[in-house]
């Protein structure tokens, strides 16, 4: 397997090379530059995978790609937030945020593996993935949900939710004032419609604001449970496998 570093800090290069030939991954090249990357990709081979950082000295690393029709699958390394990389996480994408961990390159290399045979089914857009990160702060979130009760419609700014939650397959909201209304959606379809800087799914069961977080404690087994300034119902659980993208998601 040939892999490609596109990194434009020469040590943060070098120690994924480290890491990468723990792993017996065969690094053919290390490129610093879109310019660099541009001629190279005109001239070489493609690798089977590229481990390649968003912002590079000279620009956007997508750059390289408008140009030059790319098939190898990609790995991102980069220092933005999570929640706006998720946006474009697809089957043939992972990525690592700096300063990279052991276990989650070794996480995201087994990802790769898993989809290779499938690769060239899983072509990338790179087109639409610069699009979803330049203009995620563009996208459109619900600022306010419309309720009803009885026959009248209240409406709700977002601002004062505390939280979502389901309960008895049904969905509900918390407001700031301690009282909590019916909610004519799922979690997974709020997902799409809360803006994920102020909201955080920390559970099956849950999204929370994070403007009305009061306190966060350390639970049993990794986890870490929150209060929320009214909110009392149930306990507020962070599961597990969340606790670190809850932990970045704080700041």
């Amino acid at each position: 397997m040939k892999v490609l570093i596109v990194e434009d800090e020469k040590p943060a290069a070098r120690r994924l090379n480290r890491m990468l030939v723990k792993q017996q991954m065969d690094v053919s090249t290390m490129l610093h530059s879109v310019a660099e990357a541009k001629q190279w990709f005109l001239t070489n081979e493609h690798p089977d995978l590229i481990f390649l950082d968003i912002q590079l000295s000279d620009g956007l690393s997508f750059e390289i790609f408008e140009e030059i029709e790319i098939k190898s699958a990609v790995i991102f390394t980069t220092a933005y937030d999570q929640y706006a990389l998720e946006a474009f996480k697809l089957n043939s994408i992972d990525y690592l945020l700096k300063p990279i961990d052991e276990d989650d390159l070794n996480a995201a290399i087994e990802k790769y593996k898993s989809f290779k045979p499938q690769q060239e089914n899983t072509m990338i857009s790179f087109a639409d993935v610069k699009r979803l990160l330049v203009k995620e702060t563009e996208k459109k979130y619900k600022n306010r949900f419309t309720i009803k009760i009885g026959q009248h419609l209240k409406m709700i700014a977002v601002e004062d939710i505390e939280c979502f939650y389901s309960e008895n397959k049904s969905t509900y909201l918390s407001k700031t004032d301690g009282r909590s209304y019916l909610l004519d959606m799922s979690l997974e379809q709020l997902e799409e419609e809360l803006e994920p800087k102020y909201f955080f799914r920390i559970s099956r069961k849950f999204f929370v604001n994070i403007n009305a977080i009061k306190d966060i404690v350390a639970y049993t087994n990794s986890r870490l449970k929150i209060q929320l300034n009214k909110y009392n119902e149930e306990e507020l659980i962070v599961s597990r496998e969340r606790v670190k993208e809850f932990r970045i998601w704080l700041g």
